[in-house]
């Protein structure tokens, strides 16, 4: 567990600058802060890639896939509608009940609670040891899934804030032939798979995503269209071939017998890029001073705990299901496995401000986002335990 309380650290680390650096100001920061978006996204590519490779399709269960895909979506569901109702109608204006600008700021900002943080998820269980087990497998599904139905479901919600416009339809057509893409061409594309050549693909994703968001700005400012790193890295990874049957976590593969992303070489450079994209995770949530408000920061944290448990409790919908997989310590554990969230949370918080949405709910959902980071290493120490005592419970 050293390796995931290294990374908790970093992630508390890059947290703490990201409230002190901004005090500093000037053009230095705002040139520092695109350079930590950018290694942000190159960092997010680089992780998905390797999570893309070590995806394995069983064609005779689409089935199960099916399963799979509704699971996800009502744990990415059910914290968005516990956090977005608390918003509504506890934090919100008088009559917020028939308000629509209400509904709308609420159900944007709420959205952070959606997606289980994939990234983080699967760098924390590796560090913790846990690659080999049915949890890690089930989670490699579930949290792709969930972010994937987090970015669905912004399309409506950006909809509902300005409208119907023709970039939206271009999202959804490039996410369809991207997951047709990895359907399609699964481990059958034969490209080199180092460390370096990942690195070349993940600037490369990271590079031609800003270029047209940069691009469609020209033509819509209000709208523009912007390809989340997430879903291209993981189709990349997905489509890159691999030898039938492989398992890039095997213990043979940790000790250097295995080339590509499993090999011992490859694993260090892994870990090193995830310890780094924790820090700037960490320092991509934006500033609280001032959101606060006249609510005082006692009452701001009480809505902290409250929003935290809600978020957290509407992830544990697959403790209820995948009953004749596993034991009910493992549905435990898996679910418990969803709570950690990061970059795509924290997307959805600058997306909230960059839509002018400000005031005690973001610094609520920014605050509850920090502290589930923080204590991303004591939810992959419960799920360990959970996982390393033997239950028959089912």
């Amino acid at each position: 567990m050293r390796k995931v309380l290294l990374l908790s650290v970093l992630l508390m680390a890059g947290l703490v600058l990201s409230q002190v650096l901004p005090a500093w100001g000037g053009e230095w920061f705002h040139r520092f802060h695109i350079a930590v978006s950018v290694l942000t996204m190159l960092c997010l590519s680089f992780i998905m890639i390797h999570v893309g490779y070590e995806f394995e399709l069983d064609r005779t269960r689409l089935q199960d896939y099916v399963v799979d895909f509704g699971v996800a979506a009502a744990a990415a569901g059910l914290p968005w509608l516990f956090c977005s109702f608390y918003f509504l109608l506890v934090m919100g204006p008088p009559g917020a009940w028939g308000n629509l600008q209400a509904w709308k700021e609420s159900l944007l900002t709420g959205c952070f609670a959606a997606p289980t943080s994939a990234g983080i998820l699967f760098s924390m269980l590796a560090a913790a040891g846990l690659s080999s087990t049915w949890l890690f497998a089930k989670a490699r599904v579930l949290a792709i899934f969930d972010d994937l139905d987090t970015v669905l479901l912004l399309i409506p919600l950006k909809m509902l804030l300005v409208g119907v416009r023709w970039q939206l339809g271009v999202i959804i057509v490039v996410m369809a032939l991207l997951v047709w893409a990895a359907w399609k061409y699964l481990h059958q594309i034969r490209l080199p798979h180092t460390w370096r050549w990942v690195f070349a693909y993940s600037g490369a994703i990271v590079a031609l995503s800003e270029l047209i968001y940069h691009a469609s700005l020209k033509v819509d400012d209000v709208m523009p269209v912007h390809i989340e790193v997430l879903l291209p890295a993981f189709v990349l990874g997905c489509v890159l071939a691999r030898p039938e049957g492989v398992d890039p976590h095997a213990d043979d593969a940790r000790e250097g017998h295995q080339e590509g992303p499993a090999s011992e070489s490859e694993q260090r450079v892994a870990f090193l890029v995830s310890a780094l994209f924790m820090v700037l995770v960490g320092l991509s949530l934006p500033l609280l001073s001032g959101m606060v408000g006249s609510a005082g920061w006692g009452m701001i944290l009480g809505h902290v705990l409250v929003i935290t448990v809600l978020s957290n409790a509407g992830k544990l919908f697959p403790l209820l299901c995948y009953r004749r997989e596993a034991t009910l310590r493992e549905r435990l554990a898996l679910s418990i496995g969803m709570w950690p969230r990061g970059e795509v949370g924290a997307g959805v918080l600058i997306l909230s401000l960059g839509y002018g949405i400000t005031g005690a709910s973001v610094a609520v959902a920014t605050l509850s986002l920090a502290l589930n980071l923080v204590a991303t290493g004591l939810f992959i120490a419960a799920v360990k335990k959970l996982l390393m005592t033997p239950s028959r419970s089912s």
